[in-house]
């Protein structure tokens, strides 16, 4: 989709949104149609429930001069429109013209008052809102129908100093690349997307100045990564370790690890999952995804910071060499896991990663993400992300990111009652407790074991974010690429001199 920032025309023409705030206040450009229609943009308003909160629309054909199509677009009262909403506002205008089949949208930017935002930015996170949000994932399709199809190819967005707002958008367009980027490799169907192909799709980011390693299963085997290559073993798949390092700050600044869960299709293993649904575990690597998007995004505007991501991909499936329940196994840091299910990968490959990432890099902080546990859905639905951590600061950091930019976060407990869960009768630690609760937490307590002295640690439990049914106004159903952005925004915001 072309976006395009003009100035002011003489006259409308076309498919057209304007603003309305709340309470049915028509601003400049819809007052002005408003006069032109003789009072009908008003009437209309009269004769429904709109009333300009955020994100209602309310659609009107013909009534002024060469509009084909006039949308009154709410935006709420001025102190609501942030850059959040102003992007979902774009969002909204996408969706509404695809659903229409238009291929083109111009989007009026009056002044809001009461908005933080100059009508410049306002444009810029309108366009961004709608960028994101027409995507689709329609690669293997032979056959298409109309009504599937995305129609809207340009979006016009109309504002006094369009300049402003092309400054503003291309600060904001390698996001765009970034998250569909992440959409595509969670989207992807599992004979497409295993761990050899993931990483090499991951080599594209050397043409932005990434730096990408690619461990193989003799490396890992000489590292003595046993508990991840323990949960690939039973595939045809080779296991693989991504690492991939963006180091544009200061010398002396220690990095940021980023690490990601990367089980490019989960059987379950041995402990093997339910037929029904089992198709879903293509996205199972939601969380190398995201990892992988946000070096993307962090290279790609060229961030002044030190970035490192190390991400464990894996295939999990049943075979005659596959790890059994029960199996001892020892990892990286030298600690010895019991396995008890072997639908308990994640935390299995994720150990041994976080474990080289602070061998190798010493990081500053160590931030992971993961669709680990069904149980963190059971807590918090599908709104927002598990937090753990073992850092007031670096959690604070995290869920004031993902306020700003729409990823939500919510900060679990952890402590020694629930750590003493997992402990083992014959290993360090077995890799789930004896029953059902606290499923998440447990698994949180796992990693916080492999975690180093005075390193700040994060886990993201993303299982209920990764994938959406449904959507919303800057994301389609399907891959959200959810923590791209988040990880980005928590360098920008923290890490970046």
């Amino acid at each position: 989709m072309k976006v395009e920032f003009s100035a002011f025309p003489k006259a409308f023409s076309g498919n057209v949104a304007m603003f309305v705030a709340a309470d049915k206040q028509l601003l400049a450009t819809a007052q002005a149609a408003d006069s032109k229609a003789g009072g009908g943009l008003t009437r209309a308003l009269g004769a429904g429930r709109f009333t300009g909160a955020k994100n209602q629309t309310l659609t009107i054909l013909g009534q002024s001069g060469d509009i084909a199509r006039l949308m009154l677009l709410g935006v709420g009262k001025g102190r609501e429109l942030d850059a959040r909403t102003a992007e979902g506002l774009g969002g909204v205008v996408a969706a509404a013209a695809n659903a229409a089949g238009h291929a083109a949208v111009t989007v009026v930017v009056d002044p809001v008052k009461g908005s933080r935002l100059s009508p410049g930015q306002i444009a810029a996170h309108i366009a961004l809102g709608a960028r994101l949000r027409n995507y689709r994932f329609n690669k293997y399709k032979t056959k298409d129908k109309p009504e599937q199809k995305l129609s809207l190819e340009h979006l016009t967005v109309v504002v006094a100093g369009p300049a402003e707002a092309r400054k503003a958008y291309a600060q904001l367009e390698p996001t765009v690349d970034a998250v569909f980027f992440a959409r595509d490799l969670v989207s992807e169907p599992a004979n497409m997307l295993y761990p050899v192909e993931f990483a090499r799709r991951a080599k594209e980011l050397t043409k932005l100045g990434v730096k990408v390693e690619i461990l193989g299963e003799a490396e890992l085997k000489k590292l003595g990564m046993n508990v991840l290559l323990a949960v690939g073993q039973g595939s045809e798949r080779e296991s693989q370790l991504l690492v991939m390092r963006w180091m544009n700050g200061p010398k002396n600044q220690a990095p940021v690890a980023l690490i990601g869960k990367g089980v490019t299709f989960d059987t379950g293993g041995i402990s093997l999952k339910p037929a029904g649904g089992m198709e879903d575990m293509k996205w199972d690597m939601g969380g190398a995804g995201a990892v992988t998007g946000a070096m993307r995004l962090i290279a790609g505007r060229k961030a002044k910071a030190n970035v490192v991501a190390v991400c464990a991909l894996v295939e999990n499936m049943p075979d005659g060499n596959a790890t059994r329940p029960g199996d001892v196994v020892k990892s990286m840091s030298g600690q010895t896991v019991e396995i008890i299910n072997t639908d308990a990968e994640g935390r299995l490959i994720l150990c041994d990663a976080m474990w080289y990432a602070q061998e190798k890099f010493k990081p500053q902080a160590m931030v992971e993400l993961s669709t680990l546990t069904g149980a963190i859905i059971v807590s918090l639905g599908h709104e927002r992300a598990g937090l753990f951590s073992n850092n007031t600061q670096l959690s604070t950091r995290l869920r004031v990111a993902g306020s700003q930019i729409g990823e939500k976060l919510w900060r679990m407990p952890l402590g020694p009652k629930y750590d003493k869960l997992i402990d083992s009768e014959i290993a360090d630690m077995k890799n789930v407790s004896n029953g059902r609760d606290g499923g998440s937490i447990t698994a949180a307590q796992f990693l916080q074991r492999f975690v180093q002295d005075g390193v700040a640690w994060a886990h993201l439990d993303i299982a209920g974010m990764a994938w959406s049914t449904k959507g919303d106004d800057t994301t389609p159903k399907g891959a959200t690429a959810y923590g791209v952005r988040l990880l980005d925004r928590l360098i920008a915001d923290n890490y970046e001199r």
